[in-house]
Parts: structure tokens; sequence; C-alpha cells
């Protein structure tokens, strides 16, 4: 779907998604002036994409819904030697092969996002490819004499490290990526890298190699490193993991959960950054926010877009079902055993044996009662569960045809506190 803006520069400032840039006014005019070669590299340093690298990445996509032509790089070079960008200690260098492993993971996921037909297709490129021949004397001669060591120092991602040290590996990081940008140009005639905030330096340092090599300006974009209210990165969970794009890592039950739960401050910039909705949308969306915040409306609306443009609309209405059926408003034999089995993971479950205790202990040990008394006294109120239908007695037992798929209980107390009983998978 392509943005209803007349003008994409315009739509990126509304959204948030523009932190530093070089002139507007000259990509304005470069824009305006046909379809641009752009590119944003993601360097392997994990099995999978999270959340945070979504933003850079659907900023690519934006520009080619607006007609223009996106190089997405996967870092098998830049990988192999690390970026010292925000990070404090110098990284642990992974083998070839573990990086190789990782490119290719990546690749599969950044080719999801984006369009390699039609009219203006988008290019995957690695950076190995042209680099991996170049010799050490070469790389000095043709790349590194272009550059000031007292401008390199400068740089926020060198600077902040020199107290504690900095290995000479890290410290060429930014001239393998200004030699990316370098011959993205000469290849390809690319005018626009994209990337994080805390690339600043590093693109900038490609700005300056391309016009020293070849003596055009070109353009760079960043956009802003992402925090939610409470001032953590965006992506990561409240015990401090990533929300990965890969289902192997986090379900997509889990990440319906993490963008369902976000903060009403955080929602509304959420849906602008990271969400194709429209304008319009989004602006009722943020009214209805303020006026009836306890309906979740945006939140829903984030959660569903964005676990359709990661895992698909399948996936989406599964995991949908399985919240709404879990907390009573569904069927849960409805659903299906792998998404009940994430979902009742995700919410937090215990494993029992052949012989499983009374509901009480079940819901004390679960941890949705403090103790057997306060079990028994959910149940005589009323206000407890098993399968969404009324636990009657504190000192019965599940039944076999209790057990959903041959393993799972769903115990509920409450309309919102949820927790799992596993019985091991049917022999």
């Amino acid at each position: 779907m392509i943005p209803d803006v007349t003008d994409l520069i315009d739509d990126l400032q509304w959204r948030g998604l523009i932190a530093q840039s070089t002139d507007l006014t000259a990509l304005r005019a470069a824009l305006a002036g046909g379809s641009l070669m752009l590119y944003a590299g993601f360097d392997p340093t994990a099995d999978s994409l999270h959340a945070g690298n979504l933003v850079p990445l659907l900023t690519l996509r934006r520009f080619q819904q607006a007609g223009h032509f996106p190089i997405v790089l996967a870092g098998g070079a830049t990988g192999l030697i690390g970026d010292p960008s925000g990070r404090s200690a110098e990284r642990t260098l992974n083998t070839p092969e573990r990086v190789r492993e990782m490119a290719e993971n990546i690749r599969v996921q950044l080719e999801r996002f984006l369009d390699f037909d039609g009219s203006n297709p988008a290019t995957m490129v690695n950076n190995l490819d042209w680099t991996v021949e170049v010799s050490v004397l070469d790389f000095l001669r043709e790349i590194g004499k272009h550059f000031s060591v007292n401008h390199m120092l400068a740089k926020d991602s060198v600077s902040a490290r020199l107290q504690v040290g900095i290995s000479y590996t890290e410290f060429s990081y930014q001239l393998l990526q200004a030699a990316d940008y370098l011959h993205l140009y000469q290849e390809f005639g690319c005018r626009l890298q994209l990337g994080g905030n805390d690339q600043w330096g590093n693109i900038t340092a490609g700005l300056d190699l391309v016009r020293k090599v070849t003596g055009e300006q070109v353009h760079a974009v960043t956009t802003p490193l992402i925090t939610n209210s409470t001032g953590q990165k965006l992506g990561k969970s409240t015990g401090g993991g990533s929300i990965w794009l890969d289902p192997q890592l986090t379900s997509p039950y889990a990440w319906y959960q993490y963008w369902v739960n976000a903060d009403d401050r955080d929602v509304i910039s959420w849906l602008k950054l990271l969400t194709f909705v429209r304008r319009e949308e989004i602006e009722q969306l943020e009214v209805q926010v303020k006026e009836q915040p306890a309906a979740r409306t945006a939140q829903r609306k984030l959660a569903a877009e964005l676990t359709t443009l990661v895992h698909g609309a399948d996936e989406t209405a599964r995991v949908i079902a399985a919240s709404q059926a879990l907390f009573g408003r569904g069927e849960l034999t409805d659903l299906a055993e792998p998404t009940l089995t994430a979902a009742l993971r995700e919410a937090g479950s215990i494993t029992v044996g052949e012989q499983p205790p009374t509901y009480a202990t079940l819901l004390k040990d679960t941890g949705l009662c403090g103790s057997i008394s306060d079990a028994r006294r959910a149940i005589e109120g009323g206000g407890a569960y098993v399968n969404n239908a009324k636990i009657i007695d504190a000192e019965g037992v599940p039944e076999p045809s209790d057990w959903l798929f041959g393993r799972w209980l769903v115990l509920r107390r409450g309309k919102r506190t949820i927790g799992g009983v596993d019985h091991g998978p049917p022999v």
C-alpha cells in the first residue's frame, strides 16, 4: 500500500523517522528528480533480526513504495570486524563460518520486507563479495589514504571508547562501511544511505569518501533509536532479552503480546514508526487512546499490523483467536496445538506428573494464588477457572478428558491472569 502523502520526506518527518540527515532540501530535489537508489546495511550479529531492526528496514520499504530502488546489504564482511558504535567494550569476534551462517539467516528475513520484482525491484547484496579479495595493501592505499586519524578519533563511536580502549580492528570499521557506500555508488549509482542514528559517524565517513574519490555529493538519513516510555530499547522484553523476528526464537503469540501490551504513551509513536497505517487513522486512534484508553484499540491495531507484517495474516488470526480463547472469549478446542503451547509457555506454565495434584494446589503452584487457602477462597468465590469452566471443587483433580491435546490445562484467575499446566506429551 503506497502512503497517501504528496511528499515522502514530509511523511517521514511526521512519523518521527528522521533523526539526522544531510541537506533535506537537496534530498527532496533528488527524490523529485526521479527514482533514487538507496541502501541500508544490517550486520549479522545474531541468528535473527530483532524488533529494533524494523525501523530502518521499514523506512527502506517506504522509499520503495514511493517508487525508489532499495538495496539491502547483509554485512558478511563488516560482521567479521564488529561495529564499536554504542558499545562500551570490545566485541568477541565470531568465526567466519558463524558469521556466514548468521548472514544467511538475516538475508532470508531481509528479503521478506521488500519487493524483489515489479517496476522498482529491491537488490540484495553482501559486502563480503567485494571485500574479501581486496588485499591489505590495496585497502590502505585506496581507502585508508582518504582518512585523517584525527578525524576518525573524533567520531562518537571511537571517542567514547578511548578511555577503556579500542582495537585497531574495531577502529577500522568506519573505513569498511565507508568503502561500502563508495562501492554501491560506483556499481549501482546509489546516492542515499539509511541507518540507525548510532551509525551517523560511520555513514558520514562514507559521504566523505564518495566526495573525495568521485567529487560527487551523496545523501544520508538516520532513523531514531527507539525507546519506550521507561527508557527501555524498542524490542527488549521485560526480562531483558530481545524480541526476535524468527518465530523459533520469539513465538508469534509472544510477538503479538509484546505489542498489544504497549504503554499508552508509546503506542501512537510506534504506529507511526513501524506500521503503514495512514495518517488519518493514526490520528483517530490517538483520540481513542486519550478518550477510551481501556478499549486498547490502538494497541490491538499495532499488534495486528506488526504480526501480519512479520508472520503473515494467517498467523495473526491464530494468535488473536488464542488470546481471546485464553481469556474466555473463544473456544480453546479450536486452537492449533503449537499456538496454545506457545501461548501458555509465554504466560508461564508448570509441569506435573501422571498423578496431578488438586486444583487448589495447581492454582498455588502456577502462581495464580499465593497459597492453598488463597486458592480455596478464589474457587469458593467463583473466580477460578480450568479451560474456561469454573472450578467447583478445590480438592478435585483434572480428568483425563480435561487435558487439551492430551497435555495442557489452562488455569485462569479472574479475567486476565492465566497459567498453564503441562502434563507432558501423550504417550
